[in-house]
């Protein structure tokens, strides 16, 4: 496995074509599509961002049918290694977020369907 830097990151994005979207753009896409005014889309993509957020606080599990899962896991402490100097040094215990989409959404990322997914 290579770790990359975000620069590293970033190239690779651009040479796939691939662009960030960002809370702006979201607010946007609702202010198009929903008809509400700008500062309406950007409160309401702040206040969904904010409930996500607060349901992770809580360790609960967010999950929005048809696109996948925000799921809080606990890892536990462990020996990691600095890759520079070879120094073992432990890696703390801590919380992290992961994401798992749900069938439908791999099958829209391939091109195909979910069914043939399932």
């Amino acid at each position: 496995m290579t770790m990359q830097t975000n620069a590293q990151a970033e190239s690779v994005r651009a040479a796939e074509g691939a662009r960030t979207v960002t809370r702006a753009d979201l607010a946007e896409a609702v202010y198009r599509r929903v008809g509400l005014s700008r500062a309406e889309s950007a409160d309401l993509v702040q206040s969904f961002l904010e409930e996500i957020c607060a349901a992770a606080e809580r360790g609960e599990t967010v999950k929005l049918s048809s696109f996948g899962s925000f799921v809080v896991r606990s890892k536990s402490q462990r020996i990691g290694r600095n890759p520079k100097t070879g120094v073992e040094v432990p890696i703390l215990p801590r919380r992290v977020m992961v994401f798992k989409p749900s069938n439908v959404l791999k099958a829209r990322i391939n091109g195909g369907t979910a069914e043939a997914e399932s």
